[in-house]
């Protein structure tokens, strides 16, 4: 999945990249919520993490124009501020939930999952397509009642195509979504990793198929 986090502080915006980013996430990182506005409005992301104290403003300013532009996109606040009142304040501004600084990033990383597992959609939940069962949340890929080991990127990729069956995803669309601003790839690398996830559907009741100059489709037997 892809995410956004807004945080000033570069020690902890790396560690939190470095946690997400093992377990298969991409992460953009912004410092400022003027960036943060930028990105957010050339992506679309699974999930936010906003710091509340930022060089050019209170994160808050930001949540409420995020959730003013009718934006649904899931939002956990990282705050130093532990009274109740800031808490339920943060919470009706339309916050999905919050983590209090200092946290355990085992801590953050749980509410994440659970704040995905809360979100409604098929896309946060075990999908079964024919022979083929999907969890993107635990990341896990059974063919046929097989096992499938899949790296991150491919699980990702995965998720992007089956949540939309027989959309037509553009090259470029795939990069974006499997990558962050930082990486430096080509629209090579999506033929990469169509290729490894077409061989791991082999044998299955679905297919990845290529459409000459507009990108890829999954499509169900």
């Amino acid at each position: 999945m892809k995410f956004l986090l807004i945080e000033d502080n570069i020690q902890l915006a790396h560690a939190i990249c470095s946690r997400m980013g093992f377990d298969g996430h991409v992460i953009d990182h912004a410092a400022t919520i003027r960036d943060a506005r930028a990105f957010s409005a050339t992506e679309d992301y699974d999930l936010i993490l906003l710091d509340i104290m930022l060089p050019d403003g209170d994160g808050r300013d930001f949540l409420k124009h995020h959730r003013e532009g009718k934006k649904d996109t899931p939002v956990i606040v990282l705050t130093a501020r532990s009274q109740v009142s800031d808490r339920i304040s943060i919470l009706d501004l339309g916050a999905d939930d919050y983590v209090t600084k200092p946290f355990d990033h085992a801590e953050l990383e749980a509410r994440v999952r659970a704040v995905l597992r809360r979100r409604g959609g098929v896309s946060q939940t075990v999908l079964r397509v024919g022979n083929v069962e999907f969890d993107p949340v635990a990341g896990t890929l059974v063919v046929d009642g097989t096992a499938l080991q899949l790296r991150n990127r491919e699980l990702r990729l995965l998720e992007l195509l089956i949540n939309a069956p027989g959309q037509i995803f553009a090259k470029q669309k795939l990069v974006d979504r499997l990558f962050s601003y930082d990486d430096d790839v080509s629209e090579n690398a999506v033929e990469v990793y169509i290729g490894r996830l077409r061989k791991h559907l082999k044998g299955s009741s679905l297919s990845i198929t290529t459409l000459r100059g507009l990108g890829y489709r999954l499509e169900h037997e």
